[in-house]
Order: C-alpha cells, then structure tokens, then sequence
C-alpha cells in the first residue's frame, strides 16, 4: 500500500479516472491540496466523492495576493471538515514571485497561526526562500508546530534543521530525475521514520513518465527509486512512507 501525499486532483483531467488508477496501482491513499478559496471547497467535495482521498486547505504561495480576511476565515472554518487533515498548501516561492514576498509572508503566517491553533499539520512549499522560511519556522517552533516541506529539493543541511522544528520531508518525482544526483545522496542520509512520498499532481512525472501529465499513480515510482536509494525492497519503502504519512495527518 501507497499514499500520495500531495496531489492536485482538481487540476487533473479526469478526477474519476486518476483515482480509479491509483486504487489499481495499490495508491490507497492520496492527499489532495488546494491553492485558493475555490479549492478548497473542492477538495472538500473530492474527500465527500471518494473514499481513500483526504484534503488540506489553504492558500497557495502565488496566490497570496489573493488573500483577504473574510477569504481565510471561510478556509480557517473548512479545516473542522471530516477528512480534511492539514493546513496548506502555503509557503514562499522567491522564484516565480507571483505575489509580492511581504504578502507571501503574511499569508504563510497566518497558516502557521492556524496549523498551530488547530493542531493540524502545514504543507510547506519552498522554493528560492531557504533563509526566510528558516527563519519563520524558528521563530514559530513549538509543540503544536508540524508539517512537511513537500518537493523538497534542498541540502542535507536544511533537511535536518526542518526535521528538527518538527517537520517531515517529502520526494517527488524530481527525484527519480537523471540530474538529480545530490537528491538522491541527501534522501540516502535521512532518517526514514521522517520521509514521504508525493506526484506533485498533475506536475513533475517521475521517470519513465517525465513530459507527461502526472498522476497519483506513479507515486509509486519515486518509492521505487527511494527503495533503490536507501538499499531497502519497494515493500519496505511502501510501509514506512505510508506510516509516515499516516502519523502525521492522524490518518486511520
């Protein structure tokens, strides 16, 4: 068994389809983020229409500029939804700067407020902002702070600090990339009761399906090349991410 921990089934061409091949191809499980305010009222739909799929709200870092009060208390008042296990996804992205970096920060604390109010855990994305993201994290470290830096793509440094302040980190299928070599060497260092695995949906398809369109489905290739990298059988990968995975989003 397999769990996809970060999809965007909304974005998917054929939602049906996606989830019926993930069932096929043992993905029990597929944790459906959402970006904006519509949704998040999607991926409450999505985990009332099918049985293995679980949801997180949020407002994604490149439509922070999207954000008002009255929009995040509606997505604060979806996170008491059955099924909907996280906060996210949030983060800063320095690379695209779709929204102004000020606005990007605001909107991330605002999530970290709720993840920390609600005990669920934030879906983190970090892209060209390691130093500010560090810093936040630092700042807001307690008890009741968890989550996971999903595609992560840095060093073996921060890898450990972010594990440190309570956070899991999550491979996509970058991973399984020819260039991504130091990837590998820094997935083969971390701890395993701390890694997950994810599509990124329907962005970033793990080799052989590199060019296409991803789905839930092939999360299982970025397990494969995780087992591969850790010296481990696929079934062991399969068992401890998913373990992982459903330790962190209190998954039963």
């Amino acid at each position: 068994m397999l769990i996809d921990s970060h999809a965007h089934l909304g974005s998917l061409e054929n939602t049906d389809q996606a989830v019926q091949n993930a069932l096929d191809n043992n993905v029990s499980c597929i944790l459906n983020m959402s970006s904006d305010l519509p949704s998040a009222h999607e991926a409450v739909e999505f985990i009332n229409k099918y049985h293995g799929v679980y949801g997180a709200v949020g407002i994604h870092p490149h439509a922070a500029k999207t954000y008002t009060p009255q929009i995040f208390s509606e997505i604060s008042g979806l996170t008491s939804t059955e099924k909907i296990v996280a906060v996210g996804e949030t983060g800063l992205d320095y690379y695209y700067d779709f929204s102004p970096r000020e606005i990007q920060k605001e909107s991330l604390q605002k999530h970290i407020d709720l993840s920390i109010k609600t005990g669920l855990p934030v879906v983190l994305h970090v892209r060209d902002c390691e130093d500010d993201m560090k810093a936040i994290l630092k700042q807001n470290a307690c008890d009741n702070l968890k989550g996971v830096i999903h595609c992560f793509t840095g060093d073996y440094e921060s890898a450990l600090l972010y594990i440190e302040l309570g956070f899991y980190i999550s491979f996509s299928g970058i991973l399984t990339f020819k260039r991504s070599e130091d990837l590998r060497e820094v997935a083969k260092k971390l701890p395993l009761d701390k890694l997950l695995v994810e599509t990124d949906s329907p962005y970033l398809a793990p080799v052989p399906y590199r060019g296409k369109k991803n789905e839930p489905a092939y999360v299982k290739h970025v397990a494969k090349t995780l087992a591969s990298v850790r010296e481990k059988s696929f079934e062991e990968i399969c068992e401890i991410t998913t373990s992982n995975c459903k330790e962190l989003f209190n998954i039963t």
